[in-house]
């Protein structure tokens, strides 16, 4: 009798099931700390290469996500795309010229979807046809030239890279070039947000009242074409867009306030690069399709349950409705 009042006074079983059934939860325990070091931590403390590739993903989800949100708003959706593609065939001169240069590269995209994009608005306002027609012309185009120059120029590993990129890969140069691009898309957007907010919602206006739209446009292109260079050097072209707009759609499912949908945009755009990173890293997958598919797959479930437009949402308010 003292010893089992003992062993309970001490507040740890000593003997007989109790004894057993505690080793168990401290066994289960110390595997489930040892699991979650070694799957979430493990990675970044480990190699510089993970550090570089997550600290890509967080300042590209900090400048191209808010991007985004502009984009949905303008509706200009497949703008983003077209010129993600427009980016293509400079990158594919710039690596002709020199290689996996990354200014060279660089330099080549952002010229290349700088004039995509003039060229789409000059022959619009020309001719009949729309901006965003142009920009499917030009970008199918575009993507046709680049591909045809990287496999002139190059092996298919090369192509590869400039149309998947290799998250895992960036450097300290390209993390350099990635960090500049998100803190100038940061401070413009701060600067020019109010009018270029008033642009998205009604250019006629902004027109008339000062007669700048143009400009604002031009500069939000800018910014655009620049977070796509900064993109595909972890993402690659095909994929750069896609953390700049689905993060952005999904976000729209939820909120309608600007400022929420920027906000997140960005949280949204940082656990699925987090996650996609993660899961890359231990499956052994590419790192930027991964990244993508998480995005795509948070954007299925937002369509489901967003509480600003998701399917189950709008059911039950029909239902509420049909009950009144």
């Amino acid at each position: 009798m003292v010893r089992c009042l003992t062993a309970f006074s001490d507040g740890l079983p000593r003997f007989g099931p109790f004894r057993r059934k505690h080793n168990r939860i401290n066994k289960k325990q110390k595997y489930m700390d040892i699991n979650l070091y070694e799957w979430l931590i493990e990675p970044f403390a480990e190699f510089d290469f993970m550090r570089y590739a997550l600290a890509s993903v967080v300042f590209l989800a900090l400048s191209a996500a808010p991007v985004g949100v502009f984009l949905v708003m303008r509706r200009m959706s497949l703008v983003g795309d077209a010129l993600g593609h427009a980016v293509l065939p400079g990158a594919a001169v710039g690596y002709m010229i020199g290689g996996l240069s990354l200014p060279a590269m660089s330099a080549g995209g952002f010229v290349a979807g700088m004039v995509m994009a003039l060229l789409a608005g000059l022959v619009s306002r020309f001719t009949d046809l729309k901006e965003d027609a142009n920009f499917a012309a030009f970008y199918l185009t575009s993507l046709a030239i680049g591909v045809l120059l990287v496999s002139m120029g190059g092996s298919n590993i090369d192509l590869l890279h400039l149309l998947f990129g290799s998250i895992l890969a960036v450097d300290l140069p390209a993390l350099t070039l990635v960090a500049s691009v998100a803190s100038t898309t940061i401070v413009t957007l701060a600067v020019i947000y109010r009018p270029l907010l008033l642009e998205s919602i009604d250019p006629l206006f902004l027109r008339a009242v000062n007669g700048k739209g143009g400009l604002w446009h031009l500069i939000f292109l800018v910014l655009v074409v620049m977070n796509l260079v900064a993109g595909f050097q972890a993402l690659g072209t095909l994929m750069a867009v896609g953390l700049m707009m689905i993060p952005a759609i999904t976000a729209r499912l939820w909120v309608r306030n600007m400022g929420m949908l920027m906000l997140l945009s960005v949280i949204f755009a940082l656990l699925c690069g987090l996650a996609g990173l993660l899961f890359s890293y231990h499956v052994e997958i590419p790192s930027g399709p991964a990244i993508i598919l998480f995005c795509g797959g948070w954007y299925t479930l937002s369509v489901i349950f967003g509480w600003e437009g998701g399917l189950l949402t709008k059911w039950l308010r029909r239902s509420r409705h049909r009950q009144f």
